[in-house]
């Protein structure tokens, strides 16, 4: 064993304990984009319209300052200035040097704010600690207040003064000066900056924007008078759209029963035959430029919408089958969703994860579009044409690759419940422990694209099983011919000419059981199969071991909260706590399998493409060689010894490192 320099002690010394802001300071990039500071000046323009979204200012101002600073003013209710009632020191100095810390995470009815973007608590907080100043001027309560800091630190202490005759009464300014040191270039991009602006404007109607350049002179205004509508036009710059373009919005009222009250959305869309597509949506005024489930309950209830129609009209010709995408690619849009509580994926917020917000989306548009176009028949059949030909152009692509018949010799396994598609880029092959669970996910599948294969118990430990053994175990058998691709090595040549689905996903339980089925069918795949790994086709999806049955609070309505481990069951619970739930009025069940989950459940949580979380399976950072010495200590039969020590040493590092 080799000796430990003095430099790799471990001691009590080692550990260090990150305060305040320091963790932002030390990562930055996992808070917010490091390319420029055009992110930490949108946290502050967030902040000024969330007061707007909320009906309390008319009027944002950004300023861009000679000396590289920026400013952020409103005309909304200012931020408190007054002692924390728990923490004892004002709550403005809070806002800005505390992580998760603010006035948006407390949703039941009296809470600050109902509707909002910012729902981490981290950031304006991050702005501060990324500035080598920032400065605050508060308008409330018959006062004006400022306060000062620099590195994230108070340097200028609270001081408040009366109002002066005629000045603005209430209101907040928060001038930034952004730390070079943390960004890769030090200017905001100017085509950025007023593209989120107007895009603000446009998504509160009445609402003033202005953006004035003190290096040049300039200044722009956005209002939009007609919202949503009049920015989709702008945007497409002159195209003609193929029919009138179909725009609306419905809320949640009080007697809504899945939703919470003022929940929903607002849209325009539009169908072009060719031209650039137009694609925005937000939540909360928040932009998500990658989309999210938001956008997945748009693309649903459109094209529930528009098969209906075809289907209701028999204009459906014979050996056609209509799917989501031909009704989506031609489509230009804008989408504002209201989301009670909206879970976004990382603190930048570009892709929105809720998953009520499809089922929100959907029914909320499927209705409408469905009205319009059997109000508006001959807009409707010339939209019909434009899908049928998609479909029709998809086929055809779809028939140059398509799916290999089984042969007389290699007959599918009679377990197989195999798809309907023949796209392979599409397909999907689910590997289920058990045929409880099988059944549950034949029941919740779409039949369309995802096939299932159960498997009975544990597959055998494939890892020393010579190639021409292998298929003596039924279930490893039954594998391969499923997929349609012959066992090879790492190096050696793979025909995945009969490759038979695009991803295939290991399902198996959320507890020991089902990581040990799943660490078996990876030693599989990658001892006997590697070139599927190394292709991007294998997959592990990741059902929840929790349920939280959380009871209706303020305008939320009752919700089932599914979380993957005990982790996120906390973070479920802590959050429940934070709105004021009692502890006793949630209930926690904890599936025992997947076996358990209703078919509903399984889909929603674990198969449908727009909700779920599914693992792609790499080979991460470590060389081949490495990993297959990994592999052999971890599976090998003669390595108990080995394995052993090893999980002595680095077992609680076996995820992240493996």
């Amino acid at each position: 064993m080799s000796k430990k320099t003095s430099s790799a002690q471990y001691s009590e010394a080692s550990i260090k304990v990150l305060k305040g802001l320091e963790p932002v300071k030390q990562r930055p990039g996992m808070y917010t984009r490091t390319e420029n500071p055009l992110h930490i000046v949108q946290e502050v323009i967030d902040n000024a319209s969330d007061e707007a979204l909320g009906g309390y200012g008319n009027q944002i101002e950004v300023t861009l300052h000679k000396d590289g600073s920026v400013s952020v003013e409103d005309d909304g209710r200012g931020i408190p200035v007054g002692p924390h009632p728990e923490e004892r020191v004002p709550v403005v100095e809070i806002v800005y040097t505390r992580l998760h810390a603010g006035g948006k995470f407390d949703k039941a009815a009296g809470g600050a704010y109902t509707f909002s973007g910012g729902l981490h608590g981290v950031g304006v907080s991050v702005t501060n600690a990324l500035s080598t100043r920032l400065a605050v001027t508060v308008w409330r309560d018959g006062q004006v207040s400022d306060i000062a800091f620099a590195g994230g630190e108070v340097s200028e202490a609270l001081r408040s003064r009366p109002l002066a005759r005629g000045e603005k009464k209430s209101g907040t300014r928060v001038t930034v000066w952004p730390d070079p040191k943390y960004f890769d270039a030090n200017h905001i991009p100017l085509p950025d900056l007023q593209r989120l602006l107007r895009s603000k404007a446009v998504l509160l109607p009445g609402v003033r924007v202005r953006l004035r350049n003190e290096k040049n002179g300039d200044q722009q205004e956005w209002c939009y008078e007609h919202g949503l509508r009049g920015y989709l036009l702008e945007a497409l710059n002159g195209a003609e759209p193929l029919i009138p373009l179909f725009e609306g919005e419905r809320f949640a009222d009080a007697n809504e029963e899945s939703f919470a009250e003022g929940e929903g959305a607002a849209w325009v869309v539009a169908w072009s035959e060719d031209g650039a597509l137009v694609r925005e949506s937000y939540v909360n005024l928040i932009p998500t430029p990658a989309g999210g489930t938001h956008e997945a309950g748009l693309r649903d209830g459109l094209f529930q919408a528009v098969k209906n129609f075809v289907e209701l009209h028999g204009l459906q010709p014979k050996g056609v089958k209509v799917l989501p995408e031909d009704v989506f690619s031609r489509v230009s849009f804008v989408l504002s969703a209201k989301v009670l509580d909206p879970q976004f994926q990382g603190q930048i917020k570009e892709r929105l994860n809720s998953r009520d917000a499809v089922r929100l989306v959907s029914t909320f548009t499927r209705p409408a579009l469905e009205l319009w176009l059997n109000q508006h028949v001959e807009h409707g059949k010339k939209l019909a044409e434009l899908v049928i030909r998609q479909a029709q152009a998809r086929t055809r692509a779809g028939q140059k690759i398509e799916k290999r018949k089984s042969s007389g010799v290699a007959v599918l396994p009679g377990k197989l419940t195999d798809c309907e598609s023949e796209d392979i880029a599409r397909n999907e092959l689910f590997l289920v422990e058990g045929d409880s669970a099988g059944g549950s996910a034949k029941m919740g599948r779409d039949k369309e694209f995802q096939a299932i294969l159960p498997l009975r118990g544990k597959v055998l430990n494939t890892w020393e099983t010579e190639r021409d053994r292998l298929f003596a175990n039924n279930e490893v058998h039954d594998i391969a011919v499923a997929i349609g691709v012959d066992p090879h090595g790492q190096g050696q040549e793979a025909d995945l000419s009969n490759l038979r689905y695009g991803k295939i996903c290991i399902l198996s339980d959320a507890d020991v059981d089902g990581s040990h089925i799943q660490v078996l069918l990876l030693t599989l795949f990658f001892r006997h199969f590697p070139q599927l790994i190394a292709r991007g086709h294998v997959f592990v999806a990741r059902p929840p071991l929790y349920r939280v049955d959380a009871p209706a609070r303020g305008k939320k309505p009752v919700q089932k909260l599914y979380a993957l481990d005990e982790g996120e069951l906390e973070a479920i619970l802590d959050k429940l706590r934070k709105e004021g739930v009692r502890e006793a009025s949630w209930a926690i069940s904890r599936f025992k399998g997947l076996g358990e989950m209703s078919a509903e459940q399984l889909w929603e949580t674990t198969m449908n493409p727009d909700t779920r979380r599914l693992s792609p399976v790499t080979l991460g950072e470590l060389d081949f060689s490495t990993t297959v010495a990994r592999m052999n200590m971890l599976m090998g039969k003669g390595e108990a010894a080995a394995r052993r020590s090893w999980l002595e040493e680095k077992g609680n590092e076996a995820q992240a490192d493996i």
